[in-house]
């Protein structure tokens, strides 16, 4: 989810167009693993189990790099409008999100880390962006 998330918009930013092939086919991936929530998550065990790979209980940070990408892509699909009211259902009521999982990471199969203003920074930028 972060590689995507972050791919994209480098990708888009470097002047390779929305409807190129690479950038459409991270589209159907993101789309294709979007949870039934709305969200999106990717639990660690895929840096081990391939078949966790774009899988794992939504969060707050794993949502919005999502949303990023599509947003970037040029989308303003149900799959990003699922993730955004994802974002707004989940938010607390003092503006922040609870994200116990640890989606940052050390080093791949050895430790993770769990960045406690990755929940809280890209949702508000992946709000910014889909909400204009």
């Amino acid at each position: 989810m972060y590689g995507t998330g972050a791919a994209v918009p480098a990708l888009i930013g470097a002047g390779i167009a929305p409807d190129d092939p690479t950038i459409r086919q991270a589209v159907r991936w993101l789309e294709d693993h979007q949870n039934p929530d709305g969200g999106w998550g990717e639990d660690c065990r895929s840096y081990d189990d391939p078949n966790w790979i774009g899988r794992g209980e939504s969060t707050a940070s794993q949502t919005a790099w999502a949303l990023l990408a599509l947003d970037a892509a040029g989308e303003r699909s149900l799959a990003l409008r699922r993730g955004v009211r994802w974002l707004l259902d989940t938010q607390r009521p003092d503006g922040g999100w609870d994200e116990p999982q640890f989606t940052g990471t050390g080093f791949p199969s050895d430790f993770y880390i769990n960045y406690h203003l990755y929940r809280i920074v890209f949702p508000i930028m992946a709000l910014g962006r889909c909400l204009r």
